[in-house]
């Protein structure tokens, strides 16, 4: 089996598994509904189309810097211009997630190609929460586990450079897998899409093992005074 790496990063990110009515919550790692959903639309698929072959994927996340969750108070107007209820929401910012999803390579590389050309928009959870930077890390052939224990660090420079010894230790959630064994389920998730028609949406429950944190390594600081880089030298002889 392979894995397909997404390294899923923005500004503001929210992975909802159990919102309701005026309060939208998120949780602190991609749900796989949502990502399932960005490789849908990726592919072009519309809300109701059959997904069934999606939900054959295994799904795992590294949570390689946690980002702070901030709410935002929403208000809206209908289209007569009518004032909606105000509805409490949830984001994580500055957060980044490797993901990954397990199957055939042959599969994984048709997904990778539609993520590279989408038919449709992709966001992260919301349609507000646009990814930045490189969305698509690539097709390892290793299986979800080692891929997602193996991947380099992907946090932002800033907050390896500050990161503590607990800070280095990144938690890695999964899907159960059968060889896990049903003693070994941590968690429960709502979060498996039947359907993601806007009229019916309908979710299944996934156990979730919350597995072994993935410890890196300090990053070499690179101390005050020690680089070579002299910009003004350019100006020299002016």
């Amino acid at each position: 089996m392979s894995t397909l790496l997404l390294k899923l990063s923005a500004p503001l990110q929210s992975w909802g598994a159990d919102s309701r009515f005026t309060r939208r919550a998120t949780r602190h790692e991609p749900t796989k509904s949502a990502v399932l959903g960005l490789v849908a639309a990726a592919q072009g698929r519309r809300r109701t189309d059959e997904i069934e072959d999606l939900l054959a994927l295994c799904f795992g996340v590294r949570i390689d810097q946690p980002g702070v969750m901030l709410p935002d108070f929403h208000t809206a107007h209908n289209a007569k211009g009518e004032s909606m209820p105000l509805s409490e929401r949830y984001y994580l910012s500055d957060a980044v997630f490797v993901a990954g999803l397990e199957a055939e390579r042959a599969l994984l590389e048709g997904i990778e190609d539609a993520l590279l050309h989408p038919v449709f928009p992709l966001f992260l959870g919301r349609r507000a929460c646009a990814p930045s930077g490189k969305l698509v890390l690539g097709v390892v052939d290793k299986d979800l586990v080692a891929a997602l224990r193996e991947h380099p660090w992907e946090a932002s420079l800033w907050y390896r450079r500050s990161a503590t010894a607990d800070q280095r230790r990144l938690e890695l959630i999964r899907d159960r897998l059968a060889s896990d064994g049903n003693d070994q389920t941590q968690e429960s998730v709502q979060d498996v899409p039947k359907s993601f028609s806007q009229e019916r949406r309908q979710y299944a429950w996934r156990d979730v093992i919350h597995d072994k944190p993935v410890v890196v390594d300090e990053p070499t600081m690179v101390m005050a005074g020690s680089s070579t880089h002299r910009p003004m030298d350019a100006l020299e002889g002016v």
